[in-house]
């Protein structure tokens, strides 16, 4: 079974304005689309993937780039999955951050693990459990196929401390995916192994955001 990772295309979502759930979530920016076009446009071109699904998460930003580049696979998007998703918000959903900085004040997932986000929202363990258990139940559903899921950063992340065993807090070195850069894992008998890393070579010549590194998702 081959997994390809990509994360979506610049959206509006960062640290500012409302926290981008699938409430506050307001899609790809006009960049965000043309990256995603980009994408498509290389996958049709090249012949990278020869996909049997595509699929996405539940956010409109993961959905948005999904239908975009789903011409460049030759496919359509075959189902939406929950399990997908970035870091889940809960009730802080579309809430401003100003307001969320007020209301449950400022954490560090990382330092306190078991703290979620908001009521009905994800812990970092939480998190990456629900990445581990998503992992494992592509592999068992898509045994033997290939199959294409957009989803964010913080699951790309997530797969790469989980699968490499790197999951130590005071590691320094951070993964940071770009956006609409694939991520591609191989599973073969309970063995995950990667294949690559944030590949991206479709967006040279396209503007470049210099705060993408700061932006979730």
């Amino acid at each position: 079974m081959r997994l390809i990772l990509v994360r979506h295309g610049d959206a509006h979502a960062g640290f500012y304005g409302p926290i981008a759930g699938p409430i506050g979530c307001k899609g790809l920016t006009p960049l965000g689309r043309q990256q995603a076009e980009a994408l498509r446009d290389h996958l049709a071109d090249s012949g990278r993937v020869a996909a049997d699904a595509l699929i996405a998460s539940v956010l409109p930003r993961a959905i948005e780039t999904a239908t975009l580049i789903a011409p460049g696979l030759g496919l359509e998007l075959s189902s939406q999955d929950w399990d997908l998703s970035e870091v889940l918000t809960g009730e802080a959903d579309g809430m401003d951050w100003a307001d969320y900085n007020a209301t449950y004040g400022s954490f560090d997932m990382e330092l306190e693990p078991d703290k979620p986000f908001a009521p009905g929202g994800d812990s970092w363990n939480g998190f990456h459990g629900r990445v581990a258990a998503t992992l494992d139940r592509l592999a068992r559903e898509y045994e033997g196929r290939t199959v294409v899921a957009v989803c964010h950063a913080g699951v790309i992340m997530a797969s790469m401390r989980l699968l490499l065993g790197i999951l130590h807090a005071d590691i320094s070195a951070q993964l940071r995916p770009t956006n609409t850069g694939l991520t591609e894992w191989e599973h073969e008998v309970d063995q995950w192994t990667l294949r690559s890393y944030n590949e991206a070579e479709h967006l040279l010549g396209l503007e470049v955001r210099t705060s993408d590194a700061r932006r979730p998702g």
